[in-house]
């Protein structure tokens, strides 16, 4: 029953379950209650009596004291609205199911101190954009590089299933998830094994303006062989990314918190962030895949590491 409906059954002291509903699922709207009283007044009209109207209920003049309820408001139907898929969204759905139905997904997890990049970004973010014509220093390329460094140790995280083979990618082409007003787009690092990081946050960048105005290529959106996806940006804390077929792996990057952490036997406040690894388990080993995240970790918590390939 709707708050009009309500207010109507309150003023004239009506017993509900005397009055039929027309609405949703039989429930009672202010024009079934307006209907219940003309036909009560009618049969209440006094043999012989000259027949006149039932006097009409005015539900905007509320009787004085009762409290003032807007009965024009929101009725007792409840709205829906139907629109067509868009072509775009209709191929993720597809994408996305067909990961679920045809890869034997796992995930697993680690987590990152960040307090090692994020001194290294304050220390040099002023003198990159300058060096670099305006491009900002951001965390995507380090974790760019980390895995294409993880990928060259663990090939096949960086591979993929065709018909009976498995493919071997000796290449790194790293999509990185762009979300845009019609969903989730993944763009692709052509050789991003050869790109600095500066080259990685410069092409990221561009390729965010294109998704932005929806000038992205469909060359620019296949072919990929390795995903790394950053849910932190919108606050995610901790997720299970889908693989993006046909490949293994997909990083998931998360929102960086500070938490309590033990180093060296103290309990120390940290910005820590989550990263999990979801693969296809028919190509990647459980020990492979935890290892993988572990370089990865350790390349990002300790950024030398990248310049010196260990």
């Amino acid at each position: 029953m709707g708050p009009a409906a309500r207010q109507l059954v309150e003023e004239h002291k009506l017993d509900p379950a005397a009055i039929a509903g027309s609405g949703k699922g039989g429930r009672i709207n202010k024009d079934d209650v307006l209907a219940h009283l003309a036909s009560v007044s009618a049969v209440q009209e006094p043999k012989g009596a000259a027949v006149s109207a039932p006097a009409p209920v005015a539900p905007s003049a509320p009787a004085a004291t009762t409290s003032a309820i807007d009965v024009s408001g929101p009725t007792s139907e409840r709205i829906e609205r139907r629109v067509p898929m868009t072509r775009m969204r209709a191929r993720i759905a597809e994408r996305l199911l067909s990961a679920t139905q045809q890869t034997a997904m796992l995930t697993t997890f680690n987590e990152v101190d960040m307090a090692p990049l994020m001194r290294l970004r304050s220390q040099y973010k002023d003198q990159f954009e300058k060096t670099h014509n305006g491009t900002r220093l951001g965390f995507m390329g380090f974790f760019v590089r980390a895995c294409c460094e993880a990928l060259k140790r663990f090939p096949e995280v960086n591979a993929a299933i065709d018909g009976n083979d498995v493919v071997y990618h000796g290449y790194q082409d790293i999509g990185v998830a762009v979300s845009t007003e019609d969903g989730l787009v993944v763009p692709v690092l052509r050789d991003a094994d050869f790109m600095s990081i500066a080259d990685v946050e410069a092409a990221i960048r561009d390729l965010g303006l294109k998704a932005r105005d929806k000038k992205l290529t469909i060359d620019e959106m296949t072919g990929g062989t390795f995903t790394v996806s950053n849910g932190g940006v919108f606050g995610s804390l901790l997720s299970t990314p889908i693989l993006n077929p046909p490949q293994s792996g997909i990083l998931g990057m998360h929102k960086i918190q500070d938490r309590p952490v033990a180093v060296n036997g103290e309990v120390v406040i940290r910005p820590m962030m989550y990263l999990a690894l979801s693969y296809d388990h028919r190509i990647v080993d459980g020990k492979g895949a935890v290892t993988f995240l572990v370089r990865v970790k350790e390349a990002l918590e300790d950024p030398r590491r990248l310049l010196m390939d260990l």
